[in-house]
């Protein structure tokens, strides 16, 4: 049985390959690695829409479900405006969880003021859990766009917060009696589980392409930031070597993921945002994010394409990424024991 992402290969074959009329107005569609689509609207403005379904997480679904599409428009340099909305229930849903989940994407849209302009509810044999899939939309100036696309040789990548965020959370919420038993202390499991406070990369996003800092940038969500690095390299055409000790995580998602043998660099990812500095720019790109509260490292560089898309360098050697799906431990534990 398969969990997750279709592959490169079939996303090539299947789905890239028919979308329909080539309306001339599209400048970013369906691709690999670009979060949102940028279609021309006027001369000097477009629209930057993307849709995302929530599929690995209870506790956090509707917050997750304003959250993780912003951050992809965000990455564009365009502040998300308007979202539809599309919830599945499974036939036993109870009213207490509609409350729960719309509660959650009300305030959460309030805080990013966004406006929920139309969607879809309803309850469905198709799905055994609640499943939210929204579409964030803003407007932006069309020379102002920021794509994943652009990264270019020489520039440094930039990463914000901690590894892992989204999947720390996720973990702390939706697999707290599990963790309680495999002897994670409870504070632990308690400050990882406020760590959805982190999910929103959008102002830092916006600030970066504001100050015109980064040639590109990308939200890595599921397959963590291995994941999002390959899906960078993947559109730019480069290669990306990056220093797994440069790489900040935090106490709460070492013990965590320890506690169920997986791999951080791979797990849900969301609040880590992505980027290639522009040469020179470095430092006042730290310095910008320090400004607003956000902490950045500089955790690797980018370089020519090779035969490889990324290489992760650690004190035991190397470790070679050739491909852009990776298997993401979280959505996968979640289909084992959340039923």
């Amino acid at each position: 049985m398969r969990i997750g992402k279709l592959k490169a290969d079939e996303l090539e074959k299947y789905i890239f390959k028919r979308t329909g009329y080539k309306d001339p107005d599209v400048l970013i569609g369906s691709s690999i690695g670009e979060d949102a689509a940028i279609i021309k609207i006027f001369d000097d403005k477009v629209l930057v829409a993307h849709t995302d379904p929530i599929t690995g997480s209870l506790d956090l679904i509707g917050f997750l479900s304003v959250v993780i599409p912003s951050n992809d428009v965000a990455v564009r340099g365009v502040r998300p405006r308007w979202m539809l909305t599309t919830i599945f229930l499974p036939p036993d849903a109870e009213e207490s969880e509609i409350d729960r989940m719309t509660s959650q994407i009300h305030e959460t849209a309030n805080m990013f003021n966004i406006s929920i302009v139309g969607g879809h509810t309803e309850y469905t044999d198709a799905v055994k859990r609640p499943v939210i899939i929204s579409t964030a939309i803003g407007i932006g100036r069309v020379d102002k766009i920021i794509t994943s696309g652009r990264a270019k040789p020489g520039e440094k990548i930039l990463m914000t917060k901690t590894v892992g965020i989204e999947g720390t959370a996720i973990l702390a919420r939706d697999f707290k009696e599990i963790l309680i038993k495999k002897g994670v202390d409870k504070e632990i499991i308690e400050k990882a589980s406020s760590y959805y406070k982190k999910i929103s990369v959008t102002e830092e996003a916006l600030k970066l392409a504001e100050e015109d800092l980064v040639s590109s940038m990308h939200d890595p969500t599921e397959g963590g930031l291995l994941a999002g690095l390959s899906e960078l390299a993947y559109a730019s055409k480069v290669s990306i070597t990056i220093y797994e000790d440069k790489i900040p995580i935090s106490v709460e998602t070492k013990i965590i993921s320890k506690a169920f043998d997986i791999d951080p660099l791979t797990m849900l990812s969301s609040g880590a945002l992505i980027a290639s500095v522009k040469k020179g720019f470095e430092e006042k790109a730290l310095k910008v994010l320090r400004e607003i509260g956000v902490e950045a490292s500089i955790i690797g560089e980018v370089e020519d394409r090779k035969d490889y898309l990324v290489k992760i360098v650690s004190r035991s050697g190397e470790r070679i990424l050739r491909d852009v799906y990776i298997e993401d431990p979280v959505i996968k534990l979640f289909n084992i024991f959340i039923k």
